[in-house]
């Protein structure tokens, strides 16, 4: 059991999580670690219980005012039990492929698909801390764009209009054994030692963006990378404003020669495969265009916590404690904006005009079935 008092395990989680009180008393724990202290009129104290309902109620002492431990969380207005929503929080962490929906709904015997469905969806939307800071820093940052999604078969090769555009960032640290892997493998590879033996991934952003033009692909950095970082890109025009941005841009032209890419851009490149994988591997490429950037942020909670996924379960609960909710209609309709997602700036509607290397939006992908500082 970890010092801080959530499971390490399986066996763990059974036993500290045995039933819905006890998911509660946690979740309470979360929502207020300093002891329980009404919304409304802000005073502390121990708070009546009411015993006999289904569902916890918390009533201020002196105002009177109820409060239901749900509200104000991903789980509100929701009939599902909070031990369903607890296993979905774990199994979602702490398995490195994570969750399709149609695995959750077996795995945990609910009737319907939709379901499942609304549960992962809505774990997902506490996925993004609100308060994180830019990647990079002291750290390198490596930037580029992939086309994700959309089956192409009997469409001839190229990019076709069902392909995602989907910008990443990553950072890229020094392993601190380099000195001693450059040693060892120095006799094995007469060309040099390879960069990926001498580095690995650090913290990972990504975003669905519209287009590879100028204004995506800058508005995506500006919020994601730290300024005054040293960003690495190949010879792609999109990224020509960054010095001016306050950035060090580090390029090379790659046209997509397999040893350019594997020496200036190894991990960002490395994270797309992998990403590309989970996509057709876990859910089998059936990800809305909609959807798509809820499953970003999936990867990427679990990628930047990869290291210790069991704390990962801790922390999806205290976000999921403190994130709006959205309904079953937002999230199915597209309607429900996903964190960390592309949003439309009102300055730019006004001032852009096209780019030379602006190209055009996807339409989408194929449709479903029905203070950390990451």
């Amino acid at each position: 059991m970890d010092p801080r008092g959530f499971p390490t395990s399986l066996p763990e989680f059974q036993i500290v999580f045995p039933d819905d009180d006890a998911c509660a008393k946690y979740l309470e724990r979360m929502r207020w670690p300093d002891g329980f202290a009404c919304p409304k009129c802000k005073q502390p104290g121990e708070p009546y219980r009411f015993p006999s309902r289904s569902s916890v109620v918390l009533r201020c002492r002196k105002c009177k005012v109820n409060t239901s431990l749900t509200a104000g969380t991903v789980m509100q207005s929701s009939h599902t039990p909070l031990s369903v929503w607890f296993w979905g929080a774990f199994l979602v962490t702490t398995q490195t492929p994570g969750q399709s929906a149609l695995q959750f709904q077996r795995q945990l015997g609910l009737s319907r698909y939709e379901t499942a469905f609304q549960i992962l969806h809505k774990l997902r939307a506490g996925m993004v801390r609100p308060e994180r800071d830019g990647i990079g820093g002291e750290f390198p940052v490596e930037v580029d764009e992939c086309y994700v999604g959309g089956r192409t078969r009997g469409q001839g090769g190229g990019i076709h209009d069902n392909k995602a555009v989907v910008v990443g960032a990553v950072e890229v640290r020094l392993r601190k054994d380099a000195e001693h892997r450059a040693a060892k493998h120095k006799e094995a590879h007469s060309g040099g030692v390879p960069v990926k033996k001498l580095v690995y991934a650090g913290r990972l952003r990504l975003r669905v963006v519209p287009s590879r033009g100028t204004y995506d692909l800058n508005d995506f950095v500006l919020e994601n990378v730290a300024k005054g970082s040293t960003i690495r890109t190949d010879g792609w025009a999109g990224y020509d404003q960054l010095p001016q941005m306050g950035y060090a841009r580090d390029s090379a032209v790659c046209k997509g020669d397999p040893e350019k890419n594997e020496t200036h851009l190894p991990m960002i490149h490395l994270v797309f495969s992998n990403l590309k994988a989970w996509v057709i591997g876990t859910h089998h490429g059936a990800i809305g265009h909609h959807h798509l950037q809820a499953y970003l942020n999936e990867y990427v909670f679990r990628f930047n916590r990869r290291f210790y996924p069991m704390t990962a379960f801790n922390s999806i609960l205290g976000l999921a404690a403190h994130a709006p909710s959205a309904t079953y209609e937002q999230l199915y309709s597209g309607e429900w904006k996903h964190p960390a997602g592309y949003v439309e700036k009102i300055d730019n509607l006004q001032s852009k005009s096209p780019h030379p290397s602006q190209t055009s939006a996807p339409s989408g992908v194929a449709e479903p079935r029905a203070r950390e500082n990451f």
